[in-house]
């Protein structure tokens, strides 16, 4: 499908990304990795050992959400809670190293930070261990959370709801935000959790993956009928003017309201780690539409993001470099020879 670009399309494109200021309102995380060498089995459980060689922290969740758009050119106001602990002094210093913005961020005193520790061995992911509280967002703080976007509204280009159920999205943030970007017709794009997955209403872009939109709705997804049923759902219940839904190794299929579905294969070619992938999806999506593309090459972006992501190790964020290669790579080799 990345036949539906030419050179000079994929330009145009590319060069819309630059400067689209996307906010990002959702759940702020840091991954902490410990990456390592097992050579023998405890003495004291039949568990592995870890000989730890190095270990290192990286932004996730919704903060690795604005990395990937910052990396892709695009500048990002990031919006979420913290704790009132080191990891969130540690989570705002790592975004401000990045020069990241922190001016949206909410301190909730009853919260911890978020944090997943990833064990590595042997470039393998083990075993994760999370830190964290799905409390939601307490009502006093949530209009801090409203007021960081309809402040920047009209600064925006689109908003991202980064949604991974640790409360920062409640029902009522969720509605205020999704009403206010649609008074300034400003595109609102979703990558949604099950406890508030048909809360998303009239959106431009809802990106569930195959198993939530299995849970939320019933019914398994095995055959492409199922996923075009499913679609054709979710476009009627939530008023969606699209809806993406990702299917791993199968690809991902694509629902327009008074279109016929589409379906794009997977373009991930060596598949290391998934971690962070739905992330780095939803961020080319956003900007690649804020920046003048359609929903269709927006997806066959993100669909050539992932690719690009998932053969790392570890959550990265996709550079505008290595998207505009792949893209590139694409578009050369469906050309017809001659």
């Amino acid at each position: 499908m990345a036949a539906l670009f030419t050179e000079d399309r994929l330009q145009q494109v590319f060069n819309g990304f630059q400067g689209k200021r996307i906010a990002v309102v959702g759940d702020l995380m840091i991954d902490r990795y410990y990456w390592g060498t097992v050579r023998r089995i405890s003495p004291e459980a039949p568990v592995p050992v870890l000989e730890v060689e190095s270990e290192s922290h990286r932004l996730g969740g919704a903060a690795n959400v604005a990395q990937n758009i910052q990396a892709l050119g695009g500048n990002p106001l990031i919006v979420g809670l913290t704790g009132d602990d080191l990891n969130g002094s540690m989570l705002q210093a790592m975004l401000a190293d990045q020069n990241l913005p922190v001016t949206g961020i909410v301190v909730d005193t009853g919260r911890p930070t978020t944090i997943k520790t990833r064990i590595i061995a042997h470039q393998q992911h083990v075993v994760r261990v999370d830190q964290e509280s799905r409390t939601e967002c307490p009502e006093h703080l949530r209009h801090r959370i409203v007021d960081a976007v309809k402040y920047s509204i009209h600064q925006l280009d689109g908003i991202i709801l980064e949604d991974y159920d640790k409360g920062t999205l409640s029902r009522d943030v969720i509605q205020e935000i999704v009403a206010v970007a649609r008074k300034y017709g400003k595109i609102v794009a979703v990558d949604p959790k099950l406890k508030n997955f048909l809360e998303y209403r009239n959106v431009t872009v809802f990106k569930p993956n195959r198993r939530e939109t299995e849970e939320s709705i019933g019914g398994r997804l095995d055959r492409i009928e199922d996923v075009e049923r499913a679609g054709a759902k979710l476009i009627d219940v939530l008023s969606a003017e699209n809806v993406l839904i990702t299917r791993g190794e199968e690809g991902m299929s694509l629902f327009s309201a008074g279109a016929q579905p589409r379906h794009i294969p997977s373009a991930a070619r060596h598949v290391h780690d998934v971690s962070g992938a739905g992330d780095t999806v939803i961020s080319t999506i956003t900007i690649a539409m804020a920046g003048g593309a359609t929903f269709e090459e927006a997806a066959i972006l993100g669909n050539l993001a992932a690719g690009v992501v998932v053969g790392k190790v570890g959550i990265v964020p996709i550079t505008a470099a290595e998207l505009s290669e792949a893209a590139l790579q694409a578009v050369r080799h469906e050309q017809p020879a001659g």
